[in-house]
């Protein structure tokens, strides 16, 4: 039935003179604003470079500071207010996934006649079946579930008690790993190409090769951490060399984007913002981006338009000719017209986030409200807007110190505190013009409490369409040594396992030997927590 959709939707296509764009989405993990060579980074990235240049720089392109919540908004166009996963993001041991009830990207592109494919990195839930991506719209998928793992062994660890093998394809380990890219047989026939590379994330791994490149570099963190840079820059040309071998390039879009900002304790670099990966200072939340496509009206220009990850949701829509009769449930906007021909953006305002899981339960300081907030908003709950040249941050936003390049032999010790930042004590709230003082080095809350009021009562306003957060705790039985060392949907799978057993008919029999598994389950990975505990704790003694 899916390859007759894709066929009749073809052929409309085909009739209307109209054949959608390839796409191709490339997003590189934990990649820093300054880590780029046409940023003016000491890591050399000769492809990455040539390819924007000859598209549309992105340089006023926003994404989330953490890695689910920017891959939920891609996937689904819509604030994390809006799907629940306002907090942190998806741990490999949490009941959570996408909520089912959102359609994503690849679904929609689907039925939009696209061949929909994944490789590299989900994170965004695999507690049951129906949270993998080849069941979230994905045709194919060669990749991780959790958030990170040895790149070469592809071991991944929860906190120290619980690891895994993490490398899947399909919905089915992958112990023999097999590579394929665009494998499609017919290139009249759309296709959408999502390549989550897990690098440049932590651990710092690269081969020989790439890191001879920076033997130069004294501080080990930084050389490896470049390496890695150089890798994704070869990956993604040899992505583009195959678009080309295989008649795809000259009807293609490439979108390049990093999940969020670097990591300055791990290598990455985003001099001269402020702040880093986990903050909403512009060097957690201003990503490098681009676009690359022979389809561009405008080639070789940098675009100052007001873009967010969340926008590519209705963009690629556009672009792929699906028509939503409604998207007024979208947070995203179509900004093709943009960023391909100038015009002016429809995106005036980001809301990054709202956290209210992120103040302590009962630590309320009536202060924060009345006070600080203007007996608006209580300037305790974390959360950060922008509207225009302005940006609002308040509560806890994370780490605002400015890293410099980490050139200097020896570890971060030697230079995290170069630039301390010196407007955080007691503060909770913080006004920015970002046009003009894009490294947030002038706070002017104090000096415009009427833009302060303004942005929040557009925080009050968003909050009020905001869904409950859901932050379940870590369920023991996700532990991959119960289920042959792999990690992999934990929940539902005594359900599926019953289907069609003529063994035992009787309903309730079923109910109480799962009830029995379930109870087995806990205690062994309960007992197995404990002893990796017992056994730290000898290390020490």
């Amino acid at each position: 039935s899916n390859t007759r959709l894709i066929h009749t939707t073809e052929e409309k296509v085909l009739r209307r003179g109209r054949v959608p764009p390839h796409i191709v989405f490339v997003m590189v993990d934990d990649q820093g604003y300054n880590d780029i060579g046409y940023h003016g980074s000491e890591i050399h990235t000769p492809v990455l470079d040539q390819l924007a240049g000859e598209g549309v720089k992105l340089e006023n392109y926003y994404v989330q500071p953490i890695c689910s919540p920017t891959r939920s908004q891609l996937m689904t166009g819509r604030y994390q207010i809006h799907t629940g996963l306002q907090h942190s993001i998806i741990r490999a041991r949490q009941p959570l996934c996408l909520p089912s009830d959102i359609p994503t990207l690849p679904e929609r592109l689907r039925q939009a006649g696209y061949s929909t494919h994944m490789v590299g990195k989900w994170h965004l839930g695999f507690c049951r079946p129906e949270c993998l991506p080849t069941s979230r719209g994905f045709q194919s998928f060669l990749g991780s579930l959790t958030g990170s793992g040895d790149h070469f062994s592809f071991q991944s660890c929860d906190g120290t008690e619980a690891c895994g093998f993490d490398l899947h394809d399909g919905n089915r380990p992958a112990w023999e790993l097999k590579t394929a890219i665009i494998c499609e047989p017919n290139t009249r026939t759309p296709l959408f190409l999502y390549v989550a590379l897990q690098a440049v994330h932590t651990p710092l791994q690269a081969p020989g090769h790439l890191l001879r490149r920076y033997q130069t570099l004294g501080n080990r963190p930084r050389r490896h951490y470049a390496a890695m840079v150089s890798g994704v820059d070869e990956s993604v040309g040899e992505i583009v060399s195959e678009l080309r071998e295989r008649g795809y390039y000259n009807k293609s879009v490439l979108i390049y984007s990093s999940d969020n900002g670097g990591q300055p304790l791990s290598g990455g670099c985003n001099w001269p913002l402020r702040g880093g990966k986990g903050s909403y200072w512009e060097g957690g939340v201003r990503a490098v981006g681009f676009v690359h496509s022979p389809l561009l009206k405008r080639k070789r220009v940098v675009s100052q338009a007001l873009i967010h990850i969340s926008d590519w949701y209705p963009t690629l829509l556009s672009l792929a000719g699906y028509r939503d009769s409604d998207s007024s449930h979208l947070d995203g906007q179509d900004v093709w017209g943009a960023i391909s021909s100038g015009l002016p953006c429809p995106r005036t305002e980001i809301l990054f986030n709202i956290d209210p899981v992120s103040r302590r339960h009962g630590e309320v300081d009536p202060r924060l409200l009345n006070v600080n907030g203007f007996g608006i908003w209580d300037t305790g709950v974390r959360a950060a807007i922008r509207a225009g040249d302005w940006k609002l941050l308040t509560g806890n936003v994370g780490d605002g110190d400015w890293f410099p390049p980490q050139t200097m032999p020896g570890g971060p010790q030697q230079w995290q505190g170069m630039e301390k930042r010196r407007d955080q004590r007691g503060k909770s709230v913080w006004l920015f013009n970002v046009t003009a003082d894009p490294y947030e080095r002038a706070d002017l809350a104090e000096a415009r409490p009427e833009v302060v009021k303004v942005l929040l009562a557009r925080l009050a306003e968003y909050n009020r369409t905001a869904v409950p957060p859901r932050n379940p705790p870590d369920d023991p039985m996700a532990d991959p040594q119960l289920h042959g060392g792999v990690w992999t949907p934990w929940l539902g799978q005594e359900e599926a396992g019953d289907e069609g057993v003529d063994e035992e008919p009787d309903n309730t029999n079923r109910k109480a030997r799962s009830k029995s598994t379930c109870r087995v389950c806990k205690l062994r990975a309960l007992f197995k927590k404990v002893g990796n505990r017992m056994q730290r704790a000898a290390l020490f003694l």
